[in-house]
């Protein structure tokens, strides 16, 4: 049984949060790394540009593994993880090669096993289901998961990805080479998180000239 908590105890709880800056922080706020995160979009519209360099700045914080389900290591993906400056993340960050569910769970046991894990995508985890991710994120409720979605109807798609971005902590729509990022962790106060953050300026200039 869940325990019950003090009006205290929850004013006065100390988390472990990400120490964002610059352009992630105005977008992210200062987010716990843990728990679950959904990028979605529609074909070309800079959703794996932009989840590399999330991966990226995600490994100057803790170890981030990139599951590359659809792609795996190929030389499109090449040509996106070098475009990204990958290498800068060295030891950091591990690429995944089309691993499977099992396989993935069976490397998070093991000790020193990777704290972010980015799966690319949701669509390509074939026969995957609601109860899957839900004993997915209970089994390591410390790790961070990020899902890759599809979009259709304005939708994260399948209908799986859908529920995963409702229950997603931070939740960023990729249109036009910008990421639309909704955070459980803004803080409109601070000024911290909300804003939106571009992708690719050149891309995001010509895709939104009346708003660039």
């Amino acid at each position: 049984m869940r325990r019950l908590l003090s009006n205290r105890n929850v004013g006065n709880a100390v988390f472990d949060v990400a120490d964002f800056q610059g352009e992630w922080l105005a977008s992210f706020g200062r987010p716990e790394l843990k728990g679950v995160w959904t990028i979605y979009g529609t074909s070309g519209s800079g959703k794996t540009t932009f989840a590399l360099m999330l991966c990226k700045y995600l490994a100057s914080f803790r170890r981030t593994m990139y599951d590359s389900l659809e792609q795996g290591l190929s030389r499109s993906m090449q040509i996106a993880w070098n475009r990204t400056g990958m290498k800068e993340a060295g030891r950091a960050i591990v690429f995944g090669d089309r691993v499977t569910l099992p396989e993935l769970v069976a490397r998070l046991k093991k000790p020193k096993s990777p704290h972010v894990v980015l799966v690319d995508s949701v669509t390509a985890l074939h026969g995957f289901h609601k109860s899957d991710y839900l004993r997915l994120v209970r089994e390591f409720p410390h790790k961070l998961f990020i899902f890759i979605a599809h979009e259709k109807n304005h939708k994260a798609h399948p209908a799986v990805a859908e529920y995963i971005r409702c229950m997603s902590d931070i939740k960023i729509h990729v249109e036009g080479f910008k990421a639309f990022v909704t955070s459980r962790f803004e803080d409109a106060q601070a000024g911290e998180g909300g804003n939106d953050f571009i992708i690719w300026q050149q891309g995001a200039d010509e895709y939104w000239p009346e708003k660039i």
